[in-house]
Parts: structure tokens; sequence; C-alpha cells
């Protein structure tokens, strides 16, 4: 018996044996192979240091440290893709601040029609109101810097008024013949998104979305709630040039309009779970009949929210083909105030799209669109017909390069007379509607509703006063037929511009010249449900 349980221990401890052995030689190998893999990994950025360590010991010159590695940063990134960049900390702070619904400034809104800023806007409640600047105020001085008549550049003008809340700046305007300098404290200042929100006729309201900040589905929300007390039963949403900006707010206004357990988008990639949003049911404006308009500008966050109303069948979609950006970013902030936004993952549609164009287009894509014809024949465009998709209602979308609309509207460059050119190549519209406003300005400042712009700009004569201004101001002439045909175009950009002066601000420049934008006038009539 002994004899017996001495052998089942001797046995026992020989298979103890060869286990042990056998864990220890598969342990040395994943080791072995771990080791390789972080000396392989560390040798690939490794060689990055020892040639910046050379550099450090034997360049001819003192080095810039900062500047070689924002440089080094920049052309890594740039290996990746064209939406990973990194931001010094100036231009980071700029592109917070576009995207969190506030900045710190004075409070104006300006362009310069003829090397001179113009204010267009004062911000309510903002600095600049409160000590009493002008729509219509001429911009000469920011503290002792000229920026009047020397060819200043207009971003510097915008960092020269900016800066932190609190501190102090003195802006010299001209009103009139005299020169009025202003001690301004610079504070918060809302970005807004929302451009735009009337009613177009009894029935139709339309809002224009510049992007997507963190304000973005409140100051949406307030705008459509506006128009439903005036009689709105379709919605234009113009998503036309909107860059895009935060996913979170285009899955709430793409909530509003869909039912329950509809996908708004799902996002994954290599290092990222998949991810779905989906409606939640409570949308106020699910029975809401839907027009969203989309061109080459419409990007990101915007194709986000086309791409769900398209993919559910909720709306139509009219324009041209989107941007084509199917990449999400994830903010990576340093202590010294710079940052990096690294891709993370792909987002898809609900019908399974990433509409990603491919990166080596990225330059010349515009430009191609363009010579293609892609602008003038929704045939040419330039689509991936095998990556077929399907909506909720079976119709054939497809991936890859941007959303093509349901109903698509080409540029009309029918319109573009020689009159009209040469006006443009002067900005001589811009600068009519600037002399417009230092001639009435006190009849502008004092209006307050549509009906009463259309009497003014009726009783001004504005296409006589034009004329004469193009005549005697730039030269431009043109015979009585050539007027005539060029001025049902011209006419409404007139009146936009004009009216713009006033306290209807971007409401009236955008009532008054979607008369003339096709894109507009088809979401009108279209039906806004898919056939």
């Amino acid at each position: 018996m002994s004899s017996n349980k001495s052998s089942l221990i001797q046995l026992l401890q020989i298979a103890l044996g060869v286990l042990f052995g056998v864990f220890v030689t598969l342990f040395g190998f994943q080791v072995r192979d771990r080791i390789r893999g972080q000396k392989a990994m560390y040798g690939e950025w490794r060689k990055l240091n020892l040639i910046l360590s050379e550099v450090e010991k034997n360049y001819v010159d003192t080095l810039d440290f900062k500047g070689m590695t924002d440089a080094a940063v920049i052309a890594a990134l740039a290996k990746l893709d064209p939406h990973s960049v990194y931001m010094p900390p100036v231009e980071k702070q700029e592109s917070d601040s576009q995207l969190a619904g506030n900045f710190d400034g004075i409070g104006i809104q300006f362009n310069v029609p003829n090397d001179t800023a113009v204010v267009l806007e004062v911000i309510p409640g903002g600095p600049s109101e409160k000590v009493g600047l002008l729509p219509g105020d001429r911009l000469l001085k920011v503290d002792d810097k000229v920026i009047a008549g020397v060819g200043f550049p207009q971003d510097s003008m915008v960092r020269r008024m900016k800066g932190p809340a609190g501190t102090k700046v003195v802006v010299t305007v001209k009103r009139g013949r005299e020169e009025i300098p202003f001690k301004i404290t610079r504070g918060k200042i809302p970005v807004h998104c929302v451009d735009a929100a009337f009613m177009i006729n009894d029935t139709t309201g339309y809002i224009r979305l510049s992007k997507f900040s963190r304000t973005t589905y409140v100051e949406y929300y307030a705008a459509v709630a506006q128009l439903m007390s005036q009689g709105m039963d379709h919605l234009i949403f113009d998503l036309r040039d909107n860059t895009g900006g935060f996913l979170d707010q285009a899955v709430l206004v793409a909530n509003d309009f869909l039912d329950k357990g509809d996908m708004i988008v799902y996002m994954e990639g290599m290092h990222r779970a998949r991810q779905v949003y989906s409606a939640d049911g409570r949308g106020t404006m699910r029975n809401l009949p839907l027009t969203i308009l989309i061109n080459e500008g419409s990007a990101s966050a915007s194709e986000i929210l086309a791409g769900a109303i398209q993919d559910n069948d909720r709306g139509v979609i009219v324009g041209r083909r989107s941007f084509g950006k199917g990449l999400v970013q994830e903010p990576i902030d340093f202590s010294d105030g710079s940052g990096i936004r690294l891709t993370v993952s792909r987002y898809y549609t609900p019908s399974g799209r990433c509409i990603q164009k491919p990166y080596d287009v990225y330059g010349t894509d515009m430009y191609d669109r363009y010579m293609d014809g892609e602008v003038f024949y929704a045939d040419s465009a330039k689509i991936n017909r095998e990556d077929i998709h399907y909506t909720a209602a079976g119709r054939t979308v497809y991936g890859g390069g941007g959303i093509m609309p349901d109903i698509y509207v080409p540029i009309d460059t029918t319109r573009a007379s020689d009159l009209f050119i040469a006006c443009n190549r002067k900005a001589t519209q811009m600068r009519f509607a600037s002399w417009m406003f230092d001639t009435y300005t006190e009849q502008l400042r004092t209006i307050e509703s549509f009906d009463e712009m259309d009497a003014f700009l009726k009783k001004v004569g504005i296409v006589g006063r034009f004329r004469d201004f193009a005549r005697t101001r730039d030269g431009i002439t043109a015979t009585e037929k050539v007027w005539e045909e060029t001025l049902p175009y011209l006419e409404p950009q007139l009146n936009a511009l004009v009216a713009r002066y006033s306290k209807l601000g971007d409401n009236a420049f955008y009532k008054y010249y979607l008369p003339i934008d096709e894109t507009v006038n088809i979401a009108v009539t279209a039906p806004a449900r898919p056939r």
C-alpha cells in the first residue's frame, strides 16, 4: 500500500515538473516577445530623439527648441489623416472659443467694404453697446494702432480687439465727421450659431445654422419654438457651409425629429468600442415636415444630422454633395495651453455609411468638383457606387465622399452678367450699402419690422441710387438692356446689404436675399418627405 502511494507521489511530482517546465517555457516566450515588441516600438520613437539630440549637440547656430518641437509634431500628425492636428496655445484658444458659445471681447460684428472696418452690429448687452458704439461707426484705431486705410488684415483687427474679460481697450471710431475714442472694458461675448430664423411665407419657417457649438440645441429650440408660434408647419433647416462642431449637439437636434429607437449615428475605432446613439422618442418636432439644405461646405456634425434624417426617411435633403468628413476627433490638451485633436474613430450613418472621402483628394476636391462638372450636373458626382446602403424605406444611398442630396440643385451661373461681375470685383454693393447707411442713418436705426423696411427701400429708390453710385464712384456703366437683365439678381442683394444695417440684422439680410436663392426656392415647393 505504501509502495503504491509512493509511486503515485512520484508520478504527480513528474507531472507537475513537466507542467511547470511548459509554463516557464511559454512565459519565457511571452516575455521575450513583449520585450522585443517594446524594443521595436521604442526603437521607432527613439530615432526621432536621437536625431534631435545630434542636432542639439552639433548644429551651427542657436536652436529654437519650441519651434522645432512644434514642427516635428505637426509633421508627424500630418502622416495620419487631414483632421488629426496640433494647435499651438493661441490657435487652440481661438478654436475653443468659437465652439464654446462665448469669447472675451468687445461685442461687435463688422465688415471691411473699402479698407475701413464698418460696424454692422453691436451685440445687445455687450461692452460696446454699454459705452455707445453704433452700427455704421468706422473703426479707425485700436489703442494707438491705426487700422483704417492702411490695408490692416481683418483677422489682426479681431485679435487686437479681443482680450481677457476685465481688460480695457480704446477703440477710436469715425461717426459722421467726428472722431470719437471709446474706452471699452472687455467682457464675455455670446457667439450665436443661429444666424437667422424667420417665416419665409405664412407656413414655411427658415433657420440658418452656422456651426454646432455648445449652445446650438438651446438656440435651435428657441428659434423653432418661436416659428411654431407663428404658424410654421414646414421647416427649412439650412446647414450650407456649416463646418460642424460638437457631436452631442447634432445628436440632440436630430433627436427632436426622430421616433423612439431610430438610430442617429454610431461610432467605432481600433481603440474605441462601438457606440450607438438612438432617439429617445421625446422629440417635440417628430411630426413637423422637414427639409435640410446642404452643400460642399457642410461637414462633420452637419453630415451627421443630414445623414440621420436621410437614412430614417424623415425629411428631404436638398442642395449639393456634402464635404465628406466621417472622422471623429478627440481633444487632448497639454499644460502649456497647446493641444492636439486626434482622430480616434469613424462615425457611420444609420444605414452603415461612412461618408469620409479619400484623404488624397483633400487638396483638390473643391476644384475637381468644379472642373468635373459636378457643381452643375448631379451625374458628374464622384461617389462610390459600389458602397451601397439602404434607408429605412429601402431607398439606395452610397457611402464614401459625402452625402448626396435627395434633390440636387446645381450652381446657377447664367445670372452672372459682366455688369454683376464688375460690381463684385470692386465690392461696389457693399460700399453702396455702407454709403446708404451714412445717408439714412437715423431712418435705418428706427426700423424694427420687415414692413417698415419694405416701405423704406421703396421710398429711397434703391436701384436708381445704386446705378448713380456705381457710375460716379467706380465708373461702372452698362446698357439699359444689361441693367434690366441683371437687376432681378442684383436688387435683392442690394436690399439685403442695406437692410442688414437696421435692427433686423442678419434676419433682414437673409429675408431679402433668399428670393434669388434657387436652393431655397426649390425647398419651399418640394415635398418634405422622400418619395
